[in-house]
C-alpha cells in the first residue's frame, strides 16, 4: 500500500466546491482544508504498483476549480 498527500491550490473561491468533488469521488482518506501557498490537502492510500502521476491526473487535475498541485510522496509512517 502506498500513501501520498496532495496538496491543491483552488481557483478563488471554489475550495468548498473542489472538496466535495473530491469528497465525491470516494477515493480519499482524508480531506482537509488548509492556510497558507495551498487550499487543501487530500491523503490517499492506494494499491503498490498504482502510476501516482496518472491517479493524480485522472483524479485530482481533472476537477474543475482545481488551479495548481504538490504531491507528497511517502516512505515510512512512525
Amino acid at each position: 500500500m502506498q500513501t501520498f498527500f496532495v496538496q491543491i491550490k483552488c481557483e478563488l473561491g471554489r475550495t468548498y466546491e473542489v472538496a466535495e468533488a473530491l469528497a465525491d469521488q470516494e477515493r480519499h482518506s482524508e480531506i482537509y482544508s488548509t492556510a497558507g501557498d495551498y487550499d487543501l490537502i487530500v491523503k490517499y492510500h492506494v494499491d503498490d504498483g498504482v502510476d501516482l502521476g496518472q491517479f493524480v491526473g485522472r483524479h485530482v487535475h481533472s476537477v474543475e476549480g482545481v488551479r495548481d498541485t504538490y504531491t507528497l510522496i511517502t516512505f515510512k509512517a512512525f
